[in-house]
C-alpha cells in the first residue's frame, strides 16, 4: 500500500490550523482579562465630564453630562437594578452647538416600552456604558420621573470564554488526528502485508 501523502498533508495542515486557533484563543483570554481589569479599575477613577465624542476607552468611568433637551427616545430590552427584565429608556440629547453627535442617556427602566414624558433635560451623573448604535451612553444614577433605576453597567457581566474556545480547538485537532490515524491504520490492515 502506498502512503497517502496528499490526505496526510491536508489533515496535518488542518490540525496545525486548529492548534493555531487554540493558541490564539489563549492569547485572547489574556487580552480579555487585561481589558476586564481595566474596566474594573475605571470604576474607581474620579468622575469626568461626559466626552463630546464617543470614546470606548472610557467605558465604566463615572461621568457627568448636561442634556440641553431630549430630541428623541428609544427603548431597548434591559434590566432594572433588581434584575427584573423590561425596557430601558434612552434619550438622545442635544448637548450644544455642533460639538458632536450629542449624548445618549439611559434615563431608567420600566415594564413598558412607552417613552417617558415630561423630562426636559438637565445634568445627569452616571456610568459610561457601551451603546451598539452610538458607541457610548450614560446610564443615569437617578431614574427620571416615572421610571425605576436601570441596572448599572458591570464589567463582571462581560463573558470571557476564550479558555473554553481554546480547549474546543485543541479537542478538534486531537480528534481529527486520531480519526485520521485510525483510518490510515485500517487501510493499512485491509491492504494486507506488503509483497
Amino acid at each position: 500500500m502506498r502512503f497517502p501523502l496528499v490526505p496526510t498533508i491536508f489533515v496535518a495542515v488542518a490540525v496545525a490550523t486548529m492548534i493555531g486557533l487554540g493558541i490564539w484563543q489563549l492569547q485572547r483570554k489574556g487580552e480579555k482579562e487585561a481589558l476586564l481589569e481595566r474596566f474594573e479599575a475605571a470604576a474607581e477613577l474620579p468622575p469626568i465630564a461626559y466626552p463630546s465624542l464617543p470614546d470606548r476607552s472610557l467605558l465604566y468611568r463615572r461621568a457627568t453630562g448636561y442634556c440641553l433637551e431630549p430630541v428623541g427616545w428609544r427603548a431597548r430590552g434591559g434590566q432594572n437594578s433588581d434584575g427584573e427584565t423590561g425596557w430601558i429608556h434612552i434619550a438622545s440629547c442635544r448637548t450644544g452647538g455642533g460639538e458632536g453627535p450629542g449624548m445618549q442617556v439611559v434615563g431608567g427602566w420600566s415594564e413598558s416600552p412607552e417613552s417617558p414624558e415630561g423630562w426636559s433635560g438637565g445634568e445627569i451623573t452616571g456610568v459610561i456604558a457601551l451603546d451598539q448604535d452610538f458607541g457610548t451612553r450614560l446610564v443615569a444614577d437617578e431614574p427620571m420621573e416615572g421610571l425605576e433605576a436601570a441596572a448599572p453597567p458591570d464589567p463582571q457581566n462581560i463573558p470571557n470564554n476564550h479558555l473554553l474556545y481554546a480547549i474546543q480547538w485543541f479537542f478538534f485537532a486531537a480528534a481529527a488526528a486520531i480519526i485520521y490515524l485510525l483510518a490510515v491504520r485500517r487501510r493499512w490492515i485491509d491492504a494486507g502485508p506488503a509483497e
